[in-house]
Formats: C-alpha cells, sequence, structure tokens
C-alpha cells in the first residue's frame, strides 16, 4: 500500500524540505518507520522506543485522529492521505 504523508513545515527540515512524502505500508505504523529509516534524524519526533506513538504528535488518516481508531496498527489503504501535526505547547508567563 502506498499512502502520502503530509509533512508540516516545523518537520520539513528533517525530511528533505518536502511538503508530502508517499510511502509504502500497510499501517500507520510500517508508515513511520519507513519514514524514519529513509529519515533517521526525525525518529525521536515521531516514535518512542517502544514503537508507539510520540506523546507530542498527532497523526490522522483521512481526517481522522489515528489514536482513535488503532493507534500505530491503524490499517491503511492503497492512497490514503496521512497528516503528521506536532503538538505546540507554551503560553504567556508572568
Amino acid at each position: 500500500m502506498s499512502a502520502v504523508v503530509r509533512i508540516p513545515t516545523m518537520l520539513r527540515p528533517a525530511l528533505g524540505a518536502q511538503s508530502q512524502i508517499a510511502v509504502e505500508g500497510a499501517t500507520i505504523g510500517q508508515i513511520l518507520v519507513e519514514l524514519v529509516n529513509d529519515y533517521p534524524a526525525i525518529k525521536g519526533q515521531l516514535l518512542n522506543d517502544d514503537g508507539t506513538l510520540h506523546r507530542f504528535l498527532n497523526v490522522y488518516l483521512n481526517d481522522d485522529d489515528v489514536r482513535y481508531l488503532g493507534g500505530v496498527e491503524t490499517p491503511v489503504a492503497d492512497g490514503d492521505e496521512i497528516t503528521l501535526l506536532p503538538a505546540v505547547a507554551g503560553g504567556a508567563g508572568q
């Protein structure tokens, strides 16, 4: 299965400045592992050491949050669109 992974601006430097990448894989986990294999610098921003999704990464499969679909085990169909969105935290201090 080939899916298109949409890359947000803040992750593009680690992924060759690409805005989207076609990646092969049958599950979200396989797709993320393929991204890490091709672009090792991105690993810490995508996956924890145990292979689970990084706490501050939101992953959407065709606009649905994969945390509610099955996490890294969520199946991916040919032509699906995956969006990576790192969580942004912070605020004004006093």
